[in-house]
């Protein structure tokens, strides 16, 4: 079942998390050299698949005890909470961009760019606790995949502008305090049962 309230949690979690994250300035740089649309359908097809990921291993977490299970995603919350806003800045990644323009070469590049730099990343640990903590696989993987949609389309076509009006601090901190208040929850749903 969908849950629309579910879903924006979801994207606003993530959409923040992944904002000040180094594959949108990854997409960003192969969105200037290559046709748009081509890196973005590369892009997209392996936060997919990425997020599928995620909403497997979050599915897996439901089987524990509910007081254990919101005590492990309270602390993984926390956790996340901590890489960022204790993260260093890194500067734009060198990204291997193919020689030609072809749809296939472009779009793999997106593709294995994400795939490779993503895996394992904060927010697919963050919508796999979501997807443990709200037992709603579908909210959480559409609000997941539509957030990391979002930043990869902002990162291609317009990531230079936004970070000229909106602070990269100031993103990441917004980030961490949402996740710190979602482990807070978790926590105190762990302790009060």
């Amino acid at each position: 079942m969908l849950s629309f309230t579910i879903l924006a949690i979801t994207f606003g979690v993530v959409f923040l998390a992944e904002l000040p994250d180094k594959t949108a300035l990854a997409g960003l740089m192969l969105g200037t050299r290559y046709k748009a649309s081509y890196v973005f359908v590369g892009v997209a097809a392996a936060f997919a698949l990425h997020v599928a990921l995620a909403i497997a291993a979050g599915s897996v977490l439901t089987l524990l005890p509910h007081r254990l299970l919101q005590a492990i995603v309270g602390v993984l919350f926390l956790a996340g909470a901590a890489v960022l806003l204790f993260k260093k800045d890194d500067d734009e990644e060198d990204v291997a961009a193919p020689a030609d323009q072809s749809f296939w070469k472009v779009s793999g590049a997106g593709f294995m760019l994400i795939l490779v730099a993503e895996f394992g990343d904060l927010t697919q640990i963050m919508t796999a606790n979501l997807a443990a903590r709200y037992d709603s696989p579908l909210s959480v993987g559409l609000g997941a995949v539509l957030a990391l949609w979002a930043v990869a389309g902002l990162g291609i076509l317009g990531g230079r502008t936004l970070m000229k009006y909106v602070p990269l601090k100031l993103i990441t901190k917004v980030a961490a305090c949402l996740m710190a208040a979602l482990a807070g929850f978790s926590l105190f749903e762990a302790i009060a049962g």
